[in-house]
């Protein structure tokens, strides 16, 4: 019998069952399922905009989506180039090392030379070894030096409300 292909492709519709379940596996695989505010209705809403702030794609295996990706563009104001932030890559557990991350990566790859972009960035949390092994294998660096900062919604909010003038 023979292995199905792989495909990577852009999410439709159609898709948005399965990507909201592989959505929830990777909130299950970070530990952060209580805050995934993702559902049909807001995936819809935001992916299928006039302009979209994100992106998604999904990687299907014979009928089944297997894998996910949700990107969306950046830019760096030192190389003066557009990148890529990579938000969420995710595949399910039985079929990683399977060649389904490294398809999503070289499609992400295709999509960033198409355009132009200097660069695709991303975070891995510091605890997943496989994960960190897996992205140095497909020639990333990861950088012990910088460390991530956020400010959250209330946080920003907060901001918001000072006067401008000071």
């Amino acid at each position: 019998m023979q292995t199905p292909t792989i495909v990577v492709r852009l999410v439709t519709p159609e898709d948005l069952p399965d990507l909201l379940r592989l959505l929830e596996g990777k909130a299950d695989f970070d530990g952060v399922r209580p805050t995934l505010k993702a559902t049909l209705e807001n995936l819809r809403e935001e992916l299928f905009a006039p302009r979209p702030a994100t992106r998604a794609v999904i990687a299907v295996k014979g009928t089944e989506a297997v894998g996910m990706a949700t990107f969306y563009d950046t830019f760096s104001s030192f190389l003066m180039k557009p990148g890529i932030w990579l938000d969420d890559l995710f595949v399910m557990a039985e079929h990683r090392k399977g060649g389904v991350g490294r398809a999503l990566l070289a499609w992400l790859c295709r999509e960033a030379v198409a355009h132009g972009c200097a660069r695709i960035d991303w975070i891995v949390a510091a605890q997943n070894d496989n994960g960190r092994g897996f992205y140095e294998q497909m020639g990333a660096t990861i950088s012990e030096v910088v460390r991530l900062a956020r400010l959250n919604e209330d946080a920003i909010r907060r901001l918001a409300a000072e006067p401008q003038e000071r």
